[in-house]
């Protein structure tokens, strides 16, 4: 009997164990080395010597199928601490390999290595990776690509060519020394001196016009263009001269495709458009400028530039004799109107599973904040005696330095953080007000984690605050993407508000640019165990503390279960 009942269950097993081989036996291992290095690089007329990755600025990018596994051997031979992170890669069970400084590891220090290893799951689309330390990632960053399996086909027709447009920014200055320099006043840090796209200022900048990066087309195809944004304190306007743009995915994951002839991406967001090549053939900008919604916020006021040059299929090229066309149709860098409307044109292709009972409802406030200075320390502040500040639900976040946050939570090692971050704001106010009280602008610092139960659902309101000044907030979770149900101006109102939920088909992304003076808000399902940072992407307030993590518990087995540290993994 009992053997009868084992060989059912060995023919009902069959089946699942011949397809689990097959989708290993088309899966990759890919390995790679990254040598984080200083390197000579001349923009805006001068030489840096800059961190890269291999020597090159942009790093390499990384091209693999969903289903196959990264293996990257870091070598750090520069001066400065490092780490890198996959950005908007899940980590399933795998949160040792995440990257962020003092949360799933400590810095592999200088003349030290770190293997990072990780398998693409359920992912296909635009990726990217970049350091998560310090300011590192202004020049460490390059793309990563995931398509899909062999014998798998996009949901739309193959493109012709397949380019990453990655948006930087590039000071005149060492980054490191900028952001050292605004840590040691306590006022905000110098603004960048140019916007790049693949590395390359553009025409509109001096000793600049010689290297504009140039993407060649022909007539009549169509291109899949991977727009990344990888600059460091800017959400940015993207536009193409005479050209319109078809949205076919986000963050990694497919949308349903709508036109529209501007982009706006947020630090840490990807968006992958279809351009078809109709017009007649020449040369056209592809430019890119700052899209500033804090009040008076110091800002870079430039434009990137890249070419579009279409083959014309004669003897010789247009070269950089033929002036390109500019777009028309460049937003202004305060048109909230430009960006809200791309936000709202973002679904998910199908029906998606939407939850509606909800295991932990959560409300946090993300905004700035001025902490009163101390003796001895500089106050460069917006008000007298103040230092810049920045808090969800009025903590500024402090990272570890002693030992990771991850590393502290497998061991269970006391005093590294405390697990009482607030589900709610400590005290409720007119949070998008004109005149909030001063007794509400300075945070408290400190290491809080929001600790969550295996598989339980979460629905979080993220609402912008007026304090210091309203701004919209690329907010990014990290091992996890997310549902956006909605997003408005103003306060978040739980009775009025909730009818603007899209249960059907709402966007799903790895960060979320939250309204300036308003809120978004996400669904996510907690089926990640580890130690996962959750930031705002624009670096200076990362910084000034706009940050928390969640702390994800093991389910039950193996499979629902954080995997064990590597044997390399980098102490304090």
């Amino acid at each position: 009997m009992a053997s009868s009942s084992s060989s059912r269950l060995l023919l009902l097993l069959l089946p699942c164990l011949a397809l689990t081989l097959l989708g290993a036996a088309d899966a990759e291992v890919h390995h790679h080395e990254f040598v984080i290095q200083e390197t000579p690089v001349k923009r805006l007329c001068k030489t840096h010597n800059i961190i890269t990755v291999n020597g090159q600025y942009p790093g390499p990018t990384l091209e693999v199928r969903e289903g196959d596994t990264l293996v990257i051997n870091v070598v750090n031979r520069a001066q400065y601490n490092a780490t890198i992170h996959w950005h908007g890669i899940r980590q399933i069970r795998t949160g040792w390999a995440d990257g962020p400084e003092f949360v799933t590891q400590c810095p592999i220090r200088p003349g030290g290595s770190y293997k990072y290893r990780f398998t693409i799951q359920g992912q296909e689309g635009t990726l990217w990776w970049h350091a998560h330390s310090s300011w590192l990632r202004a020049t460490v960053y390059g793309a990563l690509i995931i398509r899909p399996r062999e014998n798998k086909t996009y949901p739309f027709a193959k493109p012709s060519r397949e380019v990453p447009v990655i948006l930087g920014e590039w000071w005149d200055a060492n980054p490191i020394d900028v952001i050292r320099e605004a840590q040691r006043t306590g006022g905000g840090p110098n603004v960048s001196d140019a916007f790049t796209i693949n590395g390359q200022p553009g025409d509109l900048y001096k000793c600049s016009n010689k290297e504009t990066t140039a993407i060649p087309v022909e007539a009549g195809e169509t291109a899949l263009l991977r727009f990344i944004n990888a600059a460091l304190n800017h959400e940015l306007f993207v536009t193409i001269a005479q050209h319109k743009m078809t949205v076919v995915a986000t963050d990694a994951s497919y949308t349903k495709p709508f036109t529209t002839s501007v982009l706006m991406l947020a630090p840490g967001q990807t968006t992958d458009v279809l351009v078809t090549m109709d017009q007649p053939p020449t040369r056209y900008y592809v430019a890119a400028r700052a899209y500033v919604s804090g009040q008076n916020v110091a800002f870079d006021n430039t434009t990137t530039t890249a070419v579009l040059e279409y083959d014309c299929g004669c003897a010789s090229d247009f070269g950089p004799k033929i002036q390109p066309a500019f777009p028309a149709a460049l937003p202004a860098f305060n048109d909230t109107s430009a960006a809200t409307a791309f936000a709202a044109g973002i679904r998910s292709p199908d029906r998606v599973k939407v939850h509606e009972n909800v295991d932990e409802y959560l409300f946090f406030t993300v905004g700035l904040g001025l902490f009163n200075c101390k003796p001895g320390q500089l106050c460069a502040g917006p008000n007298n005696n103040t230092r810049f500040a920045a808090s969800m639900n009025n903590v500024s976040f402090v990272f570890p330095q002693t030992d990771s946050l991850l590393h502290a939570h497998y061991y269970k090692i006391p005093g590294v953080f405390t697990t009482d971050f607030p589900a709610y704001p400590p005290v409720q106010f007119d949070y998008t007000g004109q005149n909030v009280s001063q007794a509400l602008w300075q945070p408290v610092p400190a290491t809080k984690l929001y600790p969550l139960r295996f598989g339980s659902v979460v629905q979080l309101v993220l609402q912008d605050t007026s304090i210091v000044t309203p701004e919209n907030h690329p907010i990014h979770i990290h091992g996890y993407d997310f549902f956006i149900l909605a997003e408005g101006f103003g306060n978040f109102d739980p009775k009025k508000d909730v009818e603007k939920f899209n249960y059907v088909d709402p966007p799903q992304r790895n960060t979320v640019a939250v309204p300036v003076n308003g809120w978004a808000v996400i669904q996510f399902v907690a089926d990640n165990p580890g130690v996962w940072l959750m930031h705002c992407h624009l670096d200076v307030h990362i910084t000034w503390g706009l940050a928390m993590a969640f702390l994800v518990e093991d389910g039950y087995g193996e499979l629902q279960s954080l995997e064990p540290p590597p044997v390399d993994l980098p102490m304090c």
